[in-house]
């Protein structure tokens, strides 16, 4: 899963550009009101809330759109209503692809997105078709030059979580969906410098792409991901470094 993780840290770098700043300010601000109108707006009690907020801050969004978007979900303020939808099919070689998405129309996503399967050489299908592959973990990342790595898996594991792993310069650490919130925590009150953490669904076993299939599949993984109403995309690729080095560096 070392594909997944570099993958992941490489679009977090191109995040900080001023393009994909306002982009990724969008997709957050409809994570904050989703997550506020389904439970409620005190980030203390609502994991998701806080969760949503802390990549905010992460983002540097200004205090004040946090709160507006806070508002708009509890009601407090007017707002679009959005709507929750995951998004299952396949990809190049075979991957299974699922994207999560928060939108305000759902016959325009559901259309972008089978568009953007297509034209990667993938298919969209039925609800459930690839979601028996994927099991919902927590996933907190540590910088790994910041800490030792025996110190942090003895915390990690007295906290609760159930595995640990290094991927380049961070340390992922995977718990149990309820007991992330607990284990971060537990990390932070140890001074161990989190980077992110987050509810995330992971992969039970990984299929092998490589040459054009693994850039096919990268592209389409791209394109989801840049579409507005995309929160996440989740696939079960294993891909070499180098493949998704070229793919980025285009």
């Amino acid at each position: 899963m070392s594909g997944h993780s570099r993958w992941a840290q490489i679009k977090r770098k191109k995040a900080k550009t001023d393009q994909q700043r306002g982009k990724l300010f969008t997709k957050v601000i409809r994570e904050i009101t989703v997550a506020a109108r389904s439970g409620g707006g005190d980030p203390k009690i609502n994991m998701r809330l806080k969760a949503a907020i802390e990549a905010a801050k992460a983002a540097s969004m200004p205090a004040d759109n946090i709160k507006r978007a806070v508002q708009k979900g509890t009601g407090e303020l007017p707002g679009e209503m959005y709507e929750e939808v995951t998004y299952e099919g396949y990809g190049p070689g075979g991957v299974a692809v699922m994207v999560r998405v928060v939108t305000d129309n759902k016959n325009r996503t559901a259309h972008e997105i089978r568009r953007f399967f297509e034209k990667h050489s993938g298919n969209l299908g039925q609800v459930g078709c690839v979601g028996w592959m994927f099991e919902r973990k927590g996933v907190i990342q540590v910088d790994a030059e910041r800490i030792d790595e025996d110190d942090l898996l003895a915390l990690a594991l007295d906290a609760g979580a159930t595995d640990m792993r290094r991927v380049e310069k961070v340390y992922e650490i995977t718990t149990s969906p309820d007991e992330m919130e607990a284990v971060r925590r537990a990390l932070e009150e140890r001074k161990v410098p989190v980077l992110e953490a987050q509810v995330s669904m992971v992969p039970l076993s990984t299929v092998r792409a490589e040459g054009k299939e693994a850039q096919a599949v990268l592209r389409l993984v791209e394109a989801l991901e840049e579409q507005d109403d995309v929160q996440a995309v989740y696939a079960n690729y294993d891909i070499p470094d180098e493949v998704i080095d070229a793919v980025t560096a285009a």
